[in-house]
């Protein structure tokens, strides 16, 4: 993927490019970019532009000040839901972020969910088990029973229902196997929207 190769300059130019298309619809101009990043001369705008068309992520048509496009390279590899990395579903783990993206088709979406490849059984009596994937709406709070995220505060992630209780939080396993992990406290990253099953 082209954005592999970026210098870090050029990759903070082509996120800003980015993140003009996808939120005001066109994209800035040469003078935008150039007070965004102190640049005093245009012809270092240029250059940097020149790069990117060069590495085949967007498109200049000259003449016009704001007709800078993505290329469908870069809204191919934009298709579908990052896989953020694997979730604990048994003992607490990290769970260690990564750069792909799945794509589920019409299922999901929203730009802001991601997916969690689940690890480990705790989950199997709510039909997630090991390799499934869970699609995930990121958020800070959850009601009780909820699905959810959590990380304790050793940092450490899981896939478990959600109970706060009087003086901890309960993080309940979905396998009548498995007792519930009690913690003084936690965090929801996150809440299950959805499954994708792994077909064995």
């Amino acid at each position: 993927m082209p954005l592999d190769q970026l210098t870090k300059r050029q990759r903070a130019v082509f996120d800003f490019i980015h993140d003009k298309i996808q939120n005001r619809g066109y994209g800035p101009t040469v003078r935008e970019i150039a007070k965004k990043f102190g640049i005093k001369s245009p012809n270092g705008v240029v250059c940097h532009l020149k790069a990117l068309e060069k590495k085949g992520i967007i498109r200049r048509k000259p003449k016009e000040s704001r007709a800078i496009e993505l290329t469908n390279l870069v809204k191919r590899s934009e298709r579908g839901l990052p896989l953020r990395g694997r979730i604990a579903a048994g003992t607490l783990h990290e769970a260690i972020e990564q750069d792909e993206r799945l794509d589920f088709g019409d299922m999901f979406k929203r730009r802001d969910l991601y997916v969690l490849e689940i690890a480990g059984d705790s989950m199997v009596d709510a039909q997630i088990a090991d390799g499934d994937y869970v699609v995930i709406e990121p958020r800070q709070v959850a009601d009780r029973g909820e699905m959810v995220v959590a990380r304790t505060e050793d940092g450490e992630a899981t896939l478990k229902y959600w109970f706060p209780e009087k003086n901890r939080i309960r993080l309940q396993p979905a396998n009548s196997k498995m007792d519930p992990i009690y913690v003084k406290k936690a965090e929801v990253l996150g809440a299950v929207v959805g499954v994708v099953r792994k077909l064995a």
